[in-house]
Parts: C-alpha cells; structure tokens; sequence
C-alpha cells in the first residue's frame, strides 16, 4: 500500500496534436466571425440597412385640406373638418386567439352598430391581410371610444370631411364630395381640381403596431387646397330657396327652380331646385333629390318667349312699336290645327301683345317674318347652347325647327312650344333685355369687374321691348302679383303643357314667370319655374309670379337698390323711342 501511495503519477503531455487542432479550430472560427462581421457591416451594410427599414421605415402622407366655397361676401358654404376612420390589421388583430370573444371586442362592435359575429366573420375571411378599412368617418364619440378600448390591431386615421353650413339651401349648386374628399356633384365636382390640394410626404419609424416611433424628416410638403369664393350671395339664395319650396309645397308640385342673375357683370346670384337633399347625409343623396333641375330640366318655356319674337319683329325692321296687329278673331286655323286666344282681343301693338299674351297676335307676327328673321334672336340669346357656366349636368336645350316646317310649328313656336329651353337659359336670355342688348357670360365666381359682353340685340329695341313687359305687371296684365312695391318690375308669364308620355299633351302644366327689376335700369334678372302644380291653380301668374315678387323685393334690399322715383307706376308706351 505504501508503494503504491509513493508511485509518480505519470504527466500528460501538453503539445499533442489534439491540442494545436483545437487551437486552429478556435482561430478559425474567430477569424470566421471576424470576417463575417466585417463583411456585415462594411461591404453589406447598405443592403442589411436597406432590409431593416423595410420592415420599420414606412412612407407616410401628410394630409391637405381641400379649400372651402365662399359666397360672394365670404360666408363659408362648405369646409373640410377633421375626422376620425377606423382601419384593422387583421393579421396582428388575429395574433391573439381570445380577442375576437373578449369584452372590448363586444363593446367594439357594439359602439359601430355591428353584429358581433358578421364582424367577427368578416375578419376572419381577412386573416392574412396587414390593411382593411372597416369605418369611415366616425363620430367623434365612437372614434374616442374606440381609441380607449386598445384593442390590438384596431387603428384609427385621420380625415377630413367635407362640412356644408347651409345644408339643403345651396344643396344643388355647392353638391358634395365622396368618402374620399374628391367631388362628385355641383361645384365641387366643377373646380375639384382647384380644391383639391396635394398630399405631403415624410418618412417615419413604426413599431409592430404601425406607431410612429421617430420621424425621419419630410419628403415633400403637403400643398393645401385653393378657397374658391362664387358670385352666390348667401342671403339672396337662402330667400329663393324658402319662397320656392313653399310654392311647391302649397301647390303640390312636381318641383321648381329658381335662378337670380346680377344684369350688369353675369353672375349668378342664386340658383335653387326643389326637392332638394342634405348633403352632409349621405342617406339622402338620391338621384332625383340631387339633380340640379335648374340647368338640368328642359321645358316648353310658352309665352316668357313671346317678347323675343317681338324683339325678331323689331330687329326685322318690318315693325315700330307702335305698329298694329289685328288678333281677330281671336282664332285662326293653321294645318288643320286651331291657335286662339281667350277672346277676340282684336287689333293690338306690340306692347298690347305682350301685355296680353296673345297667342294670335304673336303668331301673325311670326307668320310676316322669314325664318331666319323669325329665329334671329332666339339664337341670339343663347337658346340650343350650354351657358358655359361649367357643372356638369347643364342641358344644352332643344332648338331644331325643321328646315321646311309648317306654318302651324312655325307660330306655335313664337308662343313657346316646339323647343326646350333650361331655366338657367332663360335668365340668360332675360339677362340680355335687361342689360341693354349685352350678352355677357353667366359665371359662379364671384367677378372684380365689370364683364364687357357682345352686343347681341340692338340697344334700343332692347329697352322697348323691357318697357312693354311693364304692362304685364300692370292692371290688366297676366303677372299682376309679381309687384314689387316701390319699383318697376318687367316680365312675362308664362303656362305650357307638358307632353305626355304616349304622345301629345297631357293634363300636367310648367308654371313660369321670368322677369327684371327694377324695370327702368335692370340690375335683376329672375326666373321661376314651378313644375306640375296640382288643382286649378296652375298658370304663371297665380304660381311663379308671387315668387318672384318676394325674392325680388328682397334681393333689392339686400344690395341695396334704390326704389324707383315714380314707384311702380307703368310708363305709357308713347315714351317708347324708335330706332
């Protein structure tokens, strides 16, 4: 035992070759590493950079606002106002099993109004999918409340939303823009271009949940949209719009219109429609609830075209004011076809046509005329041609008298029936009377000048022909309720039948008085177009004329046209002057 305790323990050697091939192993491998980090973050760096930002780097738009719609004195007609939209990522939503039966979720589809299990099945059919919108344009309250329950993977985003102050009152001529700010109705549609301005850029770092984390510095600058300020005063629209949907209302009607038009530059004042829509609710967007029946709507205008076929008559040089027209008596047959008043009016002028609304007395005229004389000045005025106002939906109207047509279109025609015209056409044809035989472009925008024109009708016959249109107003005249207490008031009524369906006419009537004021230096001119009214009611001058009356009196008003010196009083036609 004490031999074995004293035996040396042999020793092992250290240079064997186990141990240098662990040593070359060793260094190869760190001289590997070192190699391959060098590689990494020398010569690869810019690919390995460009992959980490792939997945944490993302470019972000910076929103524009689109601009807002002014009236002529900068009421705000429509504005874009921040809002809140909720988008899902259905793969990180889906991360955890649980949420889709958890308590926020219940609350989430709850606050949204959904079915719990639709939504939950409408997800599901989205699992691999990072970007889905489910809600656009919350409601303030929802959108906070949805921000408080945290639920991973549900997003909000910020919007704008196109905001319309006066609602239904400018609803024809502003329209609305769609879920994504782009128009798609009335001006907004017409100048979305204007409008609309230019997204920004900027680079960002997200986290998993799409937060940004750091902001890397901006790309682009956002350009905003451009104001757009139209020739609508506000206050003038909002009476035209209360004083025809009560016209259509009392009279159970179809629907109307109503243009007011600034004689002396060509803008357009006001332009309503009747039934009109709210178009800050979708809901209520339907296509014959939007349409713009002012430059939309064509119809027969009747005898508002009967001073234009006395205009004809005058540029023809066939005719003086003063000249006489025997009507008796008081019906003629033409083609197998009666034209006839309502009673022998027997021989009458010029201003006792009009002023009674002789459908023999303007057929004889239109009858000496050649045609091209005959149709002189309703080319003149605009009438077959689009105003070049610029909304979409303008009808250019229909105005093709057959090259060899018959003597009963051809008088028929000079008391309005046999063509279509818009309302927005005849104000511009009244437009032309009032300012002297100046044609002068109708515009929405509001104008800094005075816009020169074309001189269309001679300026003299223009004025003769607006004086005759007094006597309408006056006693005796078929538009006595379209007084205006204070100033001369020019205009014409006018009671077409519609066409039926199967052909011919049928029962259903157009009621419309076209109209200037003040008479004896025109600053307005006015259409009102009332459609199908019910009962007996139904001429121009019971339906139409009252409505001019009040829009009238309060447009005089508001921009502040002095009263006439003989007040409504009718100037006697032997103050006419000749060419």
């Amino acid at each position: 035992m004490k031999k074995t305790r004293n035996r040396k323990l042999k020793s092992v050697p250290m240079c064997t070759w186990r141990y240098y091939t662990m040593i070359v192993l060793v260094c190869v491998c760190f001289v590997s590493l070192v190699g391959r980090a060098a590689y990494l973050q020398v010569i690869n760096s810019g690919d390995l950079a460009k992959a980490g930002e792939s997945r944490s780097v993302r470019i972000k738009g910076i929103s524009s606002h689109r601009g807002l719609i002014l009236d002529r004195n900068g009421v705000e007609l429509a504005r874009s106002v921040p809002i809140e939209s909720v988008w899902l990522d259905p793969k990180t939503l889906l991360a955890d099993k649980e949420v889709l039966n958890s308590k926020a979720w219940k609350g989430f589809a709850a606050a949204l109004n959904r079915d719990e299990d639709e939504l939950k099945q409408w997800v599901l059919q989205r699992a691999g999918k990072r970007f889905v919108w489910l809600e656009r344009h919350l409601d303030p309250n929802i959108a906070l409340y949805v921000k408080r329950l945290a639920i991973n993977g549900v997003n909000l985003k910020s919007e704008y939303r196109r905001y319309y102050p006066s609602a239904e009152v400018a609803a024809h001529l502003v329209g609305f823009t769609g879920i994504d700010d782009k128009g798609l109705e009335g001006v907004e549609k017409a100048f979305d271009a204007y409008l609309t301005g230019k997204q920004g850029k900027e680079k960002v770092v997200v986290d998993l949940q799409r937060r940004v984390v750091e902001e890397r510095g901006v790309l682009k600058e956002a350009e905003q949209g451009h104001d757009l300020q139209l020739s609508i005063d506000s206050r003038i629209q909002a009476v035209a719009y209360k004083e025809l949907k009560k016209a259509v209302l009392s009279h159970s009607a179809k629907g109307g219109s109503i243009v007011v038009v600034d004689v002396d530059t060509g803008e357009v004042l006001a332009m309503a429609s009747q039934p009109s829509f709210n178009p800050n609710r979708s809901d209520s967007r339907f296509p014959a609830m939007t349409r713009n029946r002012a430059i939309a709507d064509l119809f027969e205008p009747g005898s508002t075209v009967k001073p234009l076929t006395i205009v004809s008559a005058l540029e023809s040089g066939k005719y003086q004011p003063e000249s006489k027209v025997d009507t008796s008596p008081g019906r003629m047959r033409l083609n197998r076809k009666v034209v006839k008043d309502p009673r022998n009016y027997g021989v009458l002028d010029l201003g006792g046509i009009i002023k009674k609304s002789s459908n023999m007395g303007v057929s004889r005229v239109a009858l000496s005329l050649s045609d091209q004389e005959f149709l002189d000045s309703f080319q003149k005025v605009g009438f077959g041609k689009i105003t070049g106002l610029g909304v979409q939906g303008e009808a250019k109207g229909v105005m093709r008298p057959r090259a060899n047509w018959s003597d009963i279109e051809k008088a028929t025609f000079s008391f309005g029936y046999g063509f279509q015209v818009s309302s927005i056409q005849l104000a511009q044809a009244y437009s032309i009377l009032g300012a002297e035989g100046v044609k002068r472009p109708l515009t929405l925008l509001k104008q800094s000048g005075l816009e020169q024109g074309e001189q269309v009708i001679k300026p003299r016959i223009a004025k003769n022909v607006v004086k005759m249109m007094e006597n309408v107003v006056a006693a005796g005249g078929t538009g006595t309720k379209a007084k205006v207490d204070g100033y001369r008031v020019a205009g014409k009524t006018g009671t077409a039948r519609k066409v039926a369906k199967t052909g011919g006419y049928g029962d259903e009537y157009v009621t419309v008085f076209a109209g200037l004021v003040p008479a004896s230096d025109p600053k307005f001119a006015i259409v009102v177009m009332v459609d199908e009214p019910a009962g007996d009611a139904y001429y121009g001058g019971t339906v139409s004329a009252p409505v001019f009356s009040k829009v009238a009196d309060k447009a005089l008003d508001l921009m502040n046209v002095a009263p006439d010196a003989n007040g409504a009083k009718t100037l006697a036609l032997g103050g006419i002057r000749h060419d």
